[in-house]
Formats: structure tokens, C-alpha cells, sequence
């Protein structure tokens, strides 16, 4: 990365905090050995764990289970080109403890879309990066317009 090149690297607590303003991200998981991008909304524990709802029956949830994943939310302003993005690689699981269950049920995100059977997915933050793009779009530099 170029020294001004307008971005600025962004700390684990730094991306936890822009994480838990943020309700839409996406998870990027295999699928048929081929990365697969879904967007989903959740939800952050206190322990910075990435926590999806999702249906017991879906692709998602089966290609998941066990899996490392990443995870990524962002957000950008068009008008002043500026923003960040935050990403949380680790270990998904599904959430198989009835109590970790029920406790989850009670502060987990609810699902945008409903399933008579849902189960929750829990995404170790083993490893948290982010970066913001800072003063809009620069080159050597200088600030460039639109």
C-alpha cells in the first residue's frame, strides 16, 4: 500500500465497533469448490462473534457448518467517497447448545426472512481486518474531484 494512497488500516476493536453499527454484511463461503458471496443481515456477540440466523434446511447453513468463512460489512458515502470496510475470518458454526441457543434467541439478530425452523451461525473472529478510505480519492498526494 502507497503511503497516500488514502486509506488508513483499521485495529481489530476499531473494526468490532464499525461492525456492530453496520445490520447487512456478507458471508463468503465454498460452495461446489467455488467461493460463493451471500449477503445476509446479523448481528455481533459480546465477544465479537459474527452471529447469522438462518433456515436449518438452507444450502447455507449445511455449507457453513465447520467451515472457515469470512464475513464482511461495509460502509460508503458517494458523495464524499469515503468509508470502511471491516472483515472477520474464522471457524462458522451452528449453534447445536440449547441453551447457547435460547440465550442467542433472546439477543441474536432476527431473521429477515423467516423459516419454521431456524438455527443460528456463529462466526469465530480469529482473525479482524478493516481498512477506511479517508479524504476521498487521492493520488500521490493530491485530492482528486469527481
Amino acid at each position: 500500500m502507497y503511503p497516500n494512497d488514502g486509506f488508513r488500516e483499521l485495529g481489530r476493536h476499531e473494526c468490532l465497533r464499525l461492525l456492530a453499527t453496520a445490520s447487512i454484511g456478507r458471508i463468503v463461503y465454498t460452495r461446489h469448490a467455488l467461493p460463493a458471496v451471500v449477503p445476509v443481515n446479523f448481528g455481533l456477540d459480546a465477544d465479537g462473534a459474527v452471529l447469522l440466523r438462518t433456515s436449518a434446511a438452507s444450502e447455507l447453513a449445511r455449507a457453513v457448518d465447520g467451515a472457515v468463512v469470512a464475513f464482511e460489512a461495509d460502509a460508503a458515502d458517494a458523495e464524499t467517497h469515503s468509508g470502511w470496510s471491516a472483515v472477520v475470518t474464522g471457524r462458522a458454526e451452528i449453534v447445536t447448545d440449547p441453551a447457547e441457543a435460547a440465550r442467542l434467541e433472546r439477543i441474536g439478530p432476527r431473521s429477515w426472512a423467516p423459516s419454521p425452523e431456524e438455527v443460528f451461525v456463529r462466526i469465530e473472529p480469529e482473525l479482524v481486518t478493516g481498512r477506511e478510505l479517508v479524504g476521498g480519492r487521492t493520488m500521490y498526494g493530491l485530492h482528486l474531484s469527481a
